[in-house]
């Protein structure tokens, strides 16, 4: 079996792990850097464009976040749009489009009115946008099939002029160009390269592929409900259990010229529908994603099942959180909604009924499910405190490894998600960052002109 040697050794090209390749190439002085990937090419799996919503998450119409979480996102999304904004194909990458979170309804309306109070201080272009000036941005939200405007109280947040949307696989692919062009480092891309064992011998880790022994001072694994499984084989994580959350759309003509969300309800740990325009299908607008637990780590591909069952550790405890979730009226509804939309036939007509908060004029003609498209989100479930979680999940062992599960909120927080791992191994291995081509980078800061939003207008 061949060997190779790296300071840092990346499992996973989707772009979480890819955009750690580009940072650590780009701004540490770590010398031999190389990413491991099972597939053929970058971003295979939840990256790829089809199976995630292509959204460029801010915080601002998030309507779950805490100011600070929304501020958080902020960052991580300005970091994101830095970086696509400095790339010669950055009209590949990222995309503007019109977004707004819908309120209908006193309840809702009178939350996002608040909200907005909450939130203009930090992003001046967020606007409160009362009925007529929905129609003028999105007219079929406002609209009913007979021509008139629709009864209910609608308001909502959003903007007009803002970069909202991403090809996160096209990003991926973007990231592993950028590190391979760092002058003076070694950065090696392997792929069709599946994990088979990881062990730790001498102070350093041992991933064998079948083919390679990769040998590696540090490693940091983004792969997915995969890196519990390859946590839990070297004896980390044990505490977690995990269970996978698929999304599932619907295509309809375009009906919408942006993203349109609508306000979650914080009873649900998941995320409430939207519509979205497809940065792939052009003359289409994407609706959903609906929510259903199934046994794979991968969407579509059912040999990833025993996998699944390795890391579902089920036991009494996972027994209790799941009980607790069907428990409460409003998960167990959902829950059994969404496997109803999976159903066919009957699935179109149930999702209409909840798409038409957003189109209410729409028709079941119009819907399409979109087949082969949506991921896979791997919720983990805290044996230990008996809940699910809701936020990122990461194992840092202490010794150099690094295991990232979840995301949060997905691909957005890919840059922000990479600098603390960079960070956490910089400092295990002794390494410098350059910071100040770091912060002017991805951070848009200048000490004399201050920082960019995402509409290209300076912020002080």
């Amino acid at each position: 079996m061949a060997t190779q040697r790296y300071d840092l050794l990346i499992i996973g090209a989707g772009v979480s792990g890819t955009a750690l390749l580009y940072q650590a190439a780009r701004f540490t002085d770590i010398g031999q850097i190389a990413v491991i990937e099972k597939y053929a090419a970058p971003a295979r799996v939840n990256s790829l464009a089809s199976n995630n919503s292509q959204t460029l998450h801010c915080g601002d119409i998030e309507t779950n976040y805490t100011l600070e979480k929304a501020l958080k996102v902020q960052r991580a999304a300005r970091m994101l749009a830095n970086y696509c904004l400095r790339q010669p194909d950055r009209d590949h990458l990222i995309f503007q489009y019109p977004k707004m979170v819908i309120g209908v309804g006193g309840r809702e309306c009178r939350l996002l009115r608040e909200r907005y109070e909450q939130l203009k201080p930090h992003y001046p272009a967020l606007r409160l946008l009362e009925k007529a000036d929905i129609a003028r941005i999105e007219p079929a939200v406002v609209a009913k099939s007979s021509g008139q405007r629709r009864d209910e109280e609608v308001v909502a947040l959003g903007s007009t002029d803002e970069y909202t949307a991403v090809d996160f696989e096209a990003l991926s692919r973007s990231f592993v160009r950028q590190a391979q062009r760092t002058e003076g480092k070694s950065v090696d891309v392997h792929y069709n390269q599946a994990v088979k064992r990881i062990r730790i011998e001498d102070s350093r880790f041992l991933v064998e592929t079948g083919t390679t022994c990769y040998q590696a001072r540090s490693l940091v694994v983004c792969a997915g409900g995969h890196s519990l499984k390859l946590a839990q084989d070297l004896g980390f994580g044990l505490q977690y259990s995990c269970l996978p959350v698929a999304g599932s759309y619907y295509f309809t003509p375009q009906v919408l010229n942006g993203k349109v969300y609508t306000v979650q309800n914080d009873k649900l740990p998941f995320a409430a529908i939207h519509g979205d325009p497809d940065v792939l299908v052009p003359g289409k607008t994407r609706f959903g994603p609906t929510a259903l637990i199934l046994p794979i780590l991968e969407r579509y591909n059912y040999k990833t099942m025993p996998d699944f069952f390795r890391v579902l550790r089920f036991d009494r405890r996972v027994a209790q959180v799941l009980w607790d979730l069907f428990r409460a009226r409003d998960i167990r509804n959902y829950m059994l909604k969404n496997a109803l939309f999976e159903i066919p036939v009957i699935r179109k007509y149930l999702f209409l009924k909840d798409v038409r908060k957003i189109v209410p004029a729409l028709r079941y003609r119009d819907l399409s499910f979109a087949r082969k498209i949506g991921g896979i989100r791997p919720q983990l479930i805290d044996k230990t405190r008996r809940r699910l979680l809701m936020g990122e999940a990461k194992i840092d062992t202490g010794n150099g490894a690094i295991f990232n599960m979840t995301p949060s909120p997905g691909g957005t927080s890919c840059l922000e998600n990479a600098e603390i791992d960079m960070r956490v191994i910089a400092g295990f291995l002794g390494a410098t960052i350059d910071e100040r081509k770091f912060r002017e980078e991805l951070l848009g800061e200048d000490a004399e002109h201050g920082h960019e939003d995402f509409t290209g207008h300076i912020l002080a």
